[in-house]
């Protein structure tokens, strides 16, 4: 991973964790906050894998056809869950809080956990 990608992975990763700790303090905004996290945790996977238009591009087109074939690869599997969990909140009207703000602690943690794996950096909590 080159400098430029891995500031940004680390960037996105900060940002992701902060927009879910201004959730948990303003439960008012925590909707908007809660999603805007999931995103940026998102970017900083695929900033952290490669350039992220094409794995978008890639993650898109293996979701669409997931729908009739199974995903062999367990990266790739694992990129079109979080996408498809992206999708799903970002489609809610209604977005439950607790289990929302769950789902994005979740996606928060494996991004921290693959960016470490990537950057062999220790990530602050």
């Amino acid at each position: 991973m080159d400098g430029y990608r891995r500031g940004w992975a680390l960037r996105y990763l900060r940002e992701a964790k902060a927009e879910l700790e201004a959730a948990r303090k303003m439960p008012y905004m925590a909707p908007s906050l809660v999603l805007e996290s999931i995103r940026k945790a998102r970017n900083a996977i695929y900033y952290s894998l490669g350039e992220p238009a094409f794995i978008e591009t890639v993650v898109r087109e293996t979701a669409e056809k997931a729908q009739t074939q199974t995903i062999k690869d367990p990266i790739l599997k694992c990129l079109v869950e979080i996408e498809e969990t992206v999708q799903q909140l970002a489609q809610l009207e209604e977005v439950d809080g607790e289990k929302a703000m769950k789902q994005a602690d979740n996606l928060v943690q494996i991004a921290s956990d693959i960016i470490e794996i990537l950057t062999e950096e220790k990530i602050e909590e």
